[in-house]
Order: structure tokens, then sequence, then C-alpha cells
């Protein structure tokens, strides 16, 4: 095994966890992509794909593919669980709740109620709202 290799294997990857299950003769890459409240998810083998090496590029390329497929922006992880940085979901609440922080490092956050728009409008209302935020928030700082 090469030194790249190595590295690839040992490096952390957003939504991808290795599991090595010996007593249930499972190994393999495992890979979770949430958004909007759903999860999709697949073991990638490495029996099925001949190595460790080749799962976990499948498993990278299924992982992109979903996002891509979803339409989830790519970045870093968030604990939102609607895929949006920035925009989450309160259930006891029915809203979505929005968050940004100012070129003066404050803390903002509004709300859009699902009882007035219903579901799918509240969560493009709140994206356009974080969207907008962001963007007036990178102005200021140039």
């Amino acid at each position: 095994m090469t030194e790249e290799d190595r590295k690839l294997l040992s490096e952390k990857r957003k939504y991808i966890a290795r599991i090595d299950q010996d007593i249930k003769k499972t190994h393999g890459w495992y890979v979770r992509v949430r958004f909007l409240d759903k999860t999709y998810s697949k073991l990638f083998s490495d029996g099925k794909y001949s190595g460790t090496k080749f799962s976990l590029h499948a498993a990278i390329s299924w992982r992109d593919k979903m996002e891509k497929i979803l339409g989830k922006k790519p970045g870093p992880p968030n604990n939102s669980g609607t895929g949006v940085v920035g925009v989450r979901l309160n259930e006891k609440l029915n809203r979505y709740e929005v968050g940004w922080t100012t070129g003066q490092g404050k803390r903002i956050r509004t709300s859009v109620s699902i009882d007035k728009h219903g579901k799918k409008e509240a969560f493009s209302k709140a994206c356009s709202i974080r969207e907008e935020k962001a963007q007036l928030t990178n102005l200021k700082k140039s």
C-alpha cells in the first residue's frame, strides 16, 4: 500500500464511516446523507468493490452524486438536519429558524412559520433569507 493510499484511508470524510465487524463478516464504508429530514444511506462492501481503497472511492462518488441530485450544496457538514447551513427545522414550534452573523460578529436569528406558509414555502423563504444575509455580510467584509 502506498503512502497516498494510507493517507486516503486514514483521513476523516464527511458522512462516511468505516464498518469492520468480523463477527458479521461486514467490512466496508457506510455513507449517510441527510437532507430535508430524510436520510439516504448505502454500504460499500470491500468484497464487492475488490478492496478497501476501491470501496472508499465508490462511497465518495455515491455521496457526491447524492448531494448533487438532492441539491445539497457542498461544504462542511452541519447538524441542522436540513442540509443548509444556518437553517434548521424546529418541529416543536413548527417553523424554520434562520441564523447568521453580521460583519461585526453579532449573531442574528429569525424564523419562518410552517403553519402560515406550508413546509416547502417556509423552507424556501428561510433559505432565501439566509442567502441574502450571507451575501450582505460578505459585501460588508470586502
